[in-house]
C-alpha cells in the first residue's frame, strides 16, 4: 500500500508541520527540539511500516508511531502547563493525537 494515500498518514504529516510552525520561535531548544521529533516520528513510522514486507514489521511500526503521538499528546499538556503553547491550538493537537491513535489502532488491526 502507498502510504501517501493513507488519511492517517496525511493527517499525522499536517500535524508535524503545525507543530514544527508553531514552536519555531521558542527558545527552549530542548523542548522544541523534544516535541518536533516526536510529532515528526508519527508520519514518519508510518511511512516507514507501510513499505515494510511483513505484516509483522508493519504492525511493529505502526505501534511505534501510536507511541510517539502518546509521548507527542504528554508534551503537548507539559507545553500548555508551562506556557509554551498556546490553550487553543493546542486543545486541537490532542484531539488530533486521539483520533490518529485510534485510526494507527484500525490500520494494525487490519494488516
Amino acid at each position: 500500500m502507498n502510504f501517501e494515500k493513507l488519511d492517517v498518514w496525511k493527517r499525522a504529516a499536517r500535524l508535524s508541520a503545525d507543530i514544527y510552525k508553531q514552536t519555531s520561535s521558542l527558545r527552549d531548544f530542548g523542548f522544541r527540539d523534544q516535541i518536533t521529533r516526536s510529532g515528526l516520528s508519527v508520519p514518519s513510522n508510518i511511512a516507514e511500516g507501510m513499505t515494510r514486507e511483513t505484516p509483522k514489521d508493519k504492525r511493529h511500526f505502526i505501534t511505534i508511531a501510536r507511541s510517539s503521538l502518546a509521548e507527542l499528546r504528554t508534551q503537548i499538556y507539559i507545553g500548555i502547563d508551562i506556557g509554551y503553547l498556546p490553550k487553543d491550538k493546542s486543545q486541537y493537537w490532542i484531539k488530533e493525537t486521539e483520533e490518529l491513535s485510534a485510526m494507527l489502532t484500525g490500520l494494525r488491526n487490519s494488516i
